[in-house]
């Protein structure tokens, strides 16, 4: 393989035509792909409503985007919309053809989720310029391919980026993974998060 990363390439191709989505955008975690979609959302100065049962990290990459995080009681299965942003939490949810129009919906690749790689994530989407943008922002602000000492930067970035080998895992699984699953279920069920102190000062 001349270019290491091109196997990451062949993952994300593979989980676009699995959920039907025109493209997608691998990245560290599920936690990571929330955040990113948060910042080219611009989302700053919002406030996004979330089940208040759900894991701790996707109101901690909200609060990180700089926008407040307001609970609400809902029941949810699989997947959930970071309100009124077309953002979706779709950790527990990797089915065929699940992608929804116009959204930006995070998959996780945890070892508790459906695709159990061990870490990792990944954002669908059929916005052709969020591709480009959250591309060059999951990796330092650096273009794919383009060597460090070529690059311009762009406007800078984080290290989110998914390596090669949690790709490599993630095209092994996927060949002996269902047409269809069923949502996980979380057993325990989440904890409210309104009971955690850190999110207590954010409610009050």
């Amino acid at each position: 393989m001349r270019y290491p990363f091109e196997i990451v390439q062949w993952f994300v191709d593979a989980i676009a035509e699995y959920t039907g989505a025109p493209y997608a955008i691998a990245c560290d975690s599920c936690t990571d792909a929330i955040f990113l979609c948060c910042k080219y959302c611009e989302v700053q100065g919002s406030t996004i409503t979330i089940p208040s049962r759900t894991y701790v990290s996707p109101p901690q990459s909200i609060l990180q985007a700089g926008a407040r995080v307001e609970f609400e009681d809902i029941e949810w299965s699989g997947i959930y919309q970071l309100k009124p942003h077309p953002i979706y939490d779709a950790a527990k949810r990797l089915t065929s053809g699940m992608y929804i129009p116009g959204s930006y919906m995070c998959l996780s690749f945890h070892h508790k989720k459906p695709l159990k790689i061990g870490k990792g994530g990944m954002i669908l989407t059929d916005d052709e310029k969020a591709v480009e943008t959250i591309r060059r922002l999951r990796y330092e602000g650096r273009t794919i391919g383009v060597p460090f000492q070529d690059d311009d930067l762009g406007d800078g970035g984080w290290n989110m980026y998914m390596t090669p080998e949690q790709a490599a895992r993630g095209l092994t699984l996927l060949m002996a993974y269902p047409e269809h699953a069923e949502d996980q279920i979380e057993d325990p069920p989440y904890r409210d998060l309104r009971t955690f102190n850190l999110f207590k000062l954010i409610c009050d």
